[in-house]
């Protein structure tokens, strides 16, 4: 879907007439790569958010400059209840926060504190073809599961694609589930530099984790909110490592191997134990005499283990009542700064400045 001609245009400054306003200027050239990673506030944060987006953002802190959204006008394509979206919004930045989001190192905001996006995904809109989101699995997906066929719904891919553009996005971690959407960004993306000039916006690429891409939930389909079969960050230990014991397994007896392959157990625990205890785990599955109860014991522990730390983290921060609304606060001001360039740019390519 890139080519060479498009990859070259958004590595240098455009050579056609206001090229400073609509291509890449000598501030773009020095900056850091930008990573994008927006959350939905949709309800408790799972493990396979965690996974697929929250690990590998707070991971690539170091490696360019950070933009993480709380994805609230998204969440309203399947809730529609104010104070549910209000809270939820607070505890996802506690969340995020406690999985290691260092506001110091990163910007972190509301996606509604930033009403520009909504103007660049009217824009972006105009040359976004029907056809390419009636491609889409999610929608496909989510109204045979029985959510309204909204045009909030059916045009998500579309507000996905401004998310991502307004801040002239370098890279987007994403689960394999999210992939055909940046897909969609990117087709978006090409369209508009067609239309209007190379360079009208940044074409950004996914960074996509192939191990735990799609973290499997505890019915061992894929972990998602939708199909009520999530394993939460946080909550109290019990409920959680209770959660963990429903796990459907087999009737293969105690004494028997038991099957590695497919196994939603085995899945789990790779994703929380060492590499040693994983491979202890595997083998005693491969030589049996090990029964599906001790198998889920040691899961819970792992995983109970493993988000210790952040657990720690995250009485600290509920500790100080206004420090989350004041990091969210200053990420919208430098969310909109740099959005402003974008759409001013955005603006004088299609005409209207």
């Amino acid at each position: 879907m890139e080519s060479a001609r498009i990859r070259a245009a958004q590595l240098a400054p455009s050579n056609r007439a206001g090229a400073g306003l609509t291509g890449w200027g000598p501030h773009d050239m020095l900056r850091r790569m930008r990573i994008l990673t927006g959350l939905q506030p949709s309800g408790k944060l799972h493990v396979g958010n965690y996974f697929g987006a929250m690990e590998p953002a707070v991971r690539l802190q170091d490696e360019g400059e950070g933009f993480y959204f709380i994805a609230d006008y998204h969440a309203m394509t399947s809730m529609q209840e104010p104070a549910a979206l209000r809270e939820n919004v607070r505890e996802l930045a506690v969340d995020f926060l406690a999985c290691g989001l260092d506001p110091a190192r990163s910007v972190f905001f509301r996606q509604s504190a930033v009403p520009e996006v909504n103007e660049l995904a009217w824009i972006l809109s105009t040359v976004c073809p029907v056809s390419l989101l009636e491609k889409c699995h999610s929608y496909k997906d989510k109204v045979a599961k029985g959510m309204a066929a909204t045009h909030g719904l059916f045009a998500y891919p579309v507000l996905m694609a401004a998310d991502i553009l307004l801040y002239d996005s370098n890279k987007v971690p994403v689960g394999r589930d999210q992939k055909q959407h940046l897909e969609v960004t990117r087709d978006i993306a090409v369209k508009v530099n067609e239309a209007f000039g190379e360079g009208t916006v940044t074409l950004p690429e996914p960074i996509i984790r192939e191990d735990t891409a799609v973290v499997v939930g505890l019915d061992g389909q894929k972990m998602s909110k939708s199909y009520h079969n999530t394993l939460p960050i946080f909550g109290a230990e019990l409920p959680l490592k209770k959660l963990l014991m429903k796990i459907v397994t087999d009737s293969t007896p105690l004494e028997s191997p038991k099957p590695i392959e497919g196994s939603t157990i085995l899945a789990l625990h790779k994703l929380f134990a060492s590499p040693a205890e994983h491979a202890a785990m595997v083998a005693d599955h491969a030589r049996g005499g090990v029964g599906y109860g001790d198998f889920k014991k040691r899961l819970a522990e792992a995983y109970w283990d493993f988000f210790a730390p952040m657990r720690a983290r995250r009485d600290e921060i509920t500790a100080d009542p206004g420090y989350v609304e004041q990091v969210l606060a200053a990420g919208a001001a430098r969310a909109r700064e740099e959005a402003s360039k974008v759409l001013e740019r955005v603006r004088r390519a299609v005409g209207l400045r």
